[in-house]
C-alpha cells in the first residue's frame, strides 16, 4: 500500500530524514513515534506529497508520489495537527467545501457528504458553526474532511491532542472503526494510545528508523524476564542476609520504602532463571513476610525510551 524506499530529506546541510525505508500493508494501523524533531512530521508530509523528498522513492498504492502525484494523493486523506479548519463555516458547509475541492461527482456528493457526517458522529452538530464547537467535535470535523473522496489511506497527525479523557476515548474508538476499512498512519506522543490502537509501530529518532515491529514485540524485547519486584515486611533487616543464600541472584536493589513500613526490592536473577519459588522459600525461613511478588512488566514507553536512549549514545 505504501512503500518508502531509501528516502532522505535535507534542508541545506541539515538532514531531517536520513535514508529511511519501510512498508505499510493494506489494512494496517501503524503508529509513527519519535521525540520532537525526530522527523515524524517531515516523513508524513513527504508521504502526502506536501513536501518533496531529496532522495529516494515513495510509492502510494502503486503510484510514485512525485511522478503520479494526482493519482497518489487521491488515495490519501490527511488530518494535520492543530485542526486547521474554516471556522466561519458550518460543519456541513466545510465537508461540502472539501468535497468540491476533491471534485466529488455532483450526482453523489450530497449522499457521500451525509454518509461521512454520520460516520464521524457529526449529525447533531452539522448545522453549527465550527468556531462554536468543542475541541473534540473539531477533531471529528477535521477527520471528516480527511475522509472525503473515499481515500484508502488515512494519515492522522496527533488526532487526540488537547482532548479530555472522554473525547480521547471517542476519537480512539472512531480510529479503530475506520481502521477496519482504511490503512491508517497515526502519529502520537501518547504511547499508551499507540499501543491500544496500532498493530505496527515505526520508531524514528534523529531522522533514522530505530525500530519497526508490533507494540507487543517491542514491549517483550525490553521485558526483564529475570527480574521480580518483592514487597516485604522486614523489621529485623534480614533481607540482605536471606538473599545472599540464593546463589542465582545477580543483583538486588531497594526500590522504595513505603509508609506502612514495608520495603520493595527489585531482584535480578542470572540468565533467565525464575527465582520466585526460591525467594519465597528462603524469605519464609527468615520469617520475612512477603506482601507482594511480581515479575517486572514493561510498556511501549519502556521500549521507546530504551531505543531512543540507545540511539543517543
Amino acid at each position: 500500500m505504501i512503500e518508502v524506499k531509501n528516502v532522505t530529506k535535507k534542508y541545506g546541510k541539515f538532514v531531517a530524514v536520513d535514508n529511511i525505508s519501510f512498508t505499510i500493508n493494506e489494512g494496517e494501523i501503524v503508529g509513527l513515534l519519535g521525540p520532537n524533531g525526530a522527523g515524524k512530521s517531515t516523513t508524513m508530509n513527504m508521504i502526502t506529497g506536501f513536501i518533496e523528498q531529496t532522495q529516494g522513492e515513495i510509492i502510494v498504492d502503486g503510484y510514485d508520489i512525485l511522478k503520479k502525484p494526482k493519482k497518489a494523493k487521491k488515495e490519501i486523506g490527511y488530518m494535520p495537527e492543530g485542526v486547521p479548519l474554516y471556522t466561519d463555516l458550518t460543519v456541513k458547509e466545510f465537508i461540502n467545501y472539501m468535497a468540491e475541492i476533491k471534485q466529488i461527482d455532483k450526482k453523489t456528493k450530497k449522499e457521500k457528504v451525509q454518509k461521512i457526517i454520520e460516520e464521524t458522529g457529526l449529525k447533531d452538530v452539522e448545522k453549527k458553526l465550527i468556531k462554536n464547537l468543542s475541541r473534540g467535535y473539531k477533531q471529528r470535523v477535521s477527520m471528516a474532511g480527511a475522509l472525503v473522496g473515499e481515500p484508502k489511506i488515512l494519515i492522522l497527525d496527533e488526532p487526540t491532542v488537547g482532548l479530555d479523557p472522554k473525547q480521547i476515548t471517542e476519537i480512539r474508538n472512531l480510529i479503530k472503526e475506520l481502521g477496519k476499512t482504511h490503512t491508517v498512519i497515526l502519529s502520537s506522543h501518547i504511547l499508551s494510545e499507540v499501543s491500544q490502537i496500532c498493530n505496527k509501530v515505526i520508531i524514528i529518532n534523529k531522522g533514522k528508523i530505530v525500530a519497526i515491529d508490533t507494540p507487543e514485540n517491542l514491549e517483550n524485547k525490553v521485558t526483564s524476564n529475570n527480574c521480580v519486584y518483592v514487597t516485604v515486611e522486614d523489621p529485623e533487616s534480614k533481607m540482605k542476609e536471606a538473599t545472599e543464600k540464593i546463589k542465582d541472584i545477580q543483583k538486588i536493589e531497594l526500590a522504595s520504602e513505603n509508609e506502612d513500613g514495608t520495603k520493595q526490592y527489585i531482584i535480578e536473577a542470572k540468565g533467565n532463571i525464575d527465582l520466585r519459588k526460591t525467594i519465597f522459600s528462603e524469605l519464609a525461613k527468615e520469617n520475612i513476610t512477603i506482601f507482594e511478588m511480581k515479575k517486572a512488566d514493561s510498556t511501549l514507553e519502556d521500549a521507546f525510551m530504551k531505543l531512543i536512549e540507545g540511539g543517543n549514545q
